[in-house]
């Protein structure tokens, strides 16, 4: 694999292209092309090494790997065999791997049309913060055969420190929409916890301290408690309610599948629905709070 297309240029795909043009000989690629519906993020990674594409096509004919981060399932079902779409212009043997968070069903009906063409699939979405995909620290849950895995692994690891396998086509996707679930349902919990003890004279700083010594110690309190719920800061060009709920609907969908109900992430999305309509679906999606902090009536 010699040469690797970016497709997707945002908040996160714009610091992983650069770190994969950064480090693409510690890879073993000669060349990392990209490609963005926008000038900016192009200019400049052309500044930083990377080869500017006319298009998502142009990009993708005759490389050996595209990777592509879009904001969900259906620009990833659009671009890969919508009209003029990539599977029409990827060469057999090719990889294409998919960074953005999809439902699972599409993930692999997306792999069989893709490999009724000669070309290899790979759910591979990315978890944490946009710092992270600066600093090169992301964690990547892929979903793939064996092979597929062993081959863009070393890619993977110029953008992410934890490349997990998760199993096949599928997988990687079910992890991150069950991790954002399972994450959702414990910032709602610190949102009401956090609501009562202030207005029942409590410091919220307090309660929360006092939580990182106890079982209700999480990954979800020292970060989106602390450093969102308790400053009230929930910025715009972040992880937005809008999304989150895009990434619920997935685990819900994928719930229904199966035939089984999810009561606590239904009444996440009908908090995330509401958190939209009060004004918050671009705002960080811990917002939910200014929902749950409001007087009964």
């Amino acid at each position: 694999m010699t040469t690797a297309a970016f497709i997707g240029l945002g908040v996160m795909g714009e610091p992983m292209c650069r770190n994969l043009t950064h480090k693409r000989e510690t890879a073993g690629l000669d060349e990392v092309r990209a490609f963005d519906v926008r000038e900016e993020p192009l200019a400049r990674l052309a500044e930083q090494g990377a080869v500017a594409s006319a298009s998502a096509r142009d990009a993708a004919t005759g490389a050996d790997v595209v990777f592509v981060s879009l904001p969900g399932g259906k620009e990833v079902e659009d671009i890969l065999t919508g009209s003029g779409g990539l599977l029409d212009a990827m060469k057999p043997g090719a990889v294409f791997v998919d960074l953005s968070t999809s439902p699972v069903t599409l993930s692999r009906e997306l792999a069989e049309k893709a490999e009724a063409k000669g070309i290899q699939y790979a759910d591979a979405p990315v978890a944490r913060t946009r710092q992270a995909a600066e600093q090169g620290t992301l964690a990547i849950m892929v979903g793939s055969s064996d092979d597929i895995f062993r081959r863009i692994k070393p890619l993977l690891d110029c953008v992410a420190s934890d490349v997990l396998h998760c199993g096949g086509v599928g997988c990687g996707q079910m992890v991150k929409i069950l991790n954002n679930m399972v994450l959702f349902q414990n910032v709602v919990a610190l949102s009401e916890a956090l609501t009562v003890a202030r207005h029942a004279g409590m410091d919220g700083d307090v309660l929360f301290n006092a939580l990182t010594q106890g079982s209700g110690d999480s990954f979800a309190l020292r970060n989106h408690g602390m450093k969102a719920l308790l400053p009230g800061e929930f910025p715009l060009q972040a992880f937005s309610t809008v999304y989150a709920q895009k990434d619920l609907s997935y685990a819900l969908a994928l719930a229904d599948d199966i035939g089984r109900r999810l009561p606590g992430a239904e009444n996440v999305k009908a908090l995330f629905e509401q958190t939209i309509e009060a004004g918050f679906g671009d705002n960080y999606w811990p917002a939910v709070v200014n929902v749950i902090d409001k007087p009964r009536d």
